[in-house]
């Protein structure tokens, strides 16, 4: 460390330290009396001086967010299907049935499911023999999940 310049300072008539004219003060001080006590005040950095670049944050902490797709409303996610109306007995409710194919998983052979789903039908539109098309939505009575969007086909 013997290659760096040493700082010297001198005592001006009060004793205070008086820093050279090349060195930097690092806090101004002020003094408004004998017996007042010294206050110090920070440094004012310049203007256009650039701001210290912030510290990367850990990996582990950064969260990902990715910006909304689109301006417009959010896609549905819903489940849609479309059945035959086979009750219409109940009021505002109709029970379609709902087939599915799929294939066996062990033997490849198609086979054909059929659920029977409670749709909210406000209107009393559907009637027997109908196909419609039905949209999930939230639990409406102990067994109705499900509203009717359309009347695809009317009954002959």
């Amino acid at each position: 460390m013997a290659d760096e310049p040493e700082e010297h300072t001198q005592d001006d008539a009060d004793g205070a330290p008086v820093a050279q004219a090349g060195a930097a003060p690092e806090a101004a001080v002020e003094e408004s009396g004998p017996d007042a006590p010294a206050e110090v005040s920070e440094p004012v950095a310049p203007v256009d001086a650039p701001e210290p670049p912030a510290q990367a944050a850990p990996a582990a902490a950064a969260k990902v967010v990715a910006p909304p797709a689109e301006d417009g409303p959010r896609p549905n996610r819903r489940k849609v299907r479309e059945g035959v109306v086979v009750s219409d007995a109940m009021q505002s409710t109709v029970v379609v049935a709902v087939v599915e194919r799929v294939r066996h998983p062990r033997y490849g052979k198609t086979v054909q499911r059929t659920k029977r789903l409670y749709v909210h039908d406000a209107e009393d539109t559907a009637k027997v023999g109908d196909r419609v098309r039905v949209q999930e939505t939230r639990p409406l009575s102990k067994l109705k999940r499900w509203r009717l969007t359309e009347v695809v086909e009317r009954a002959r």
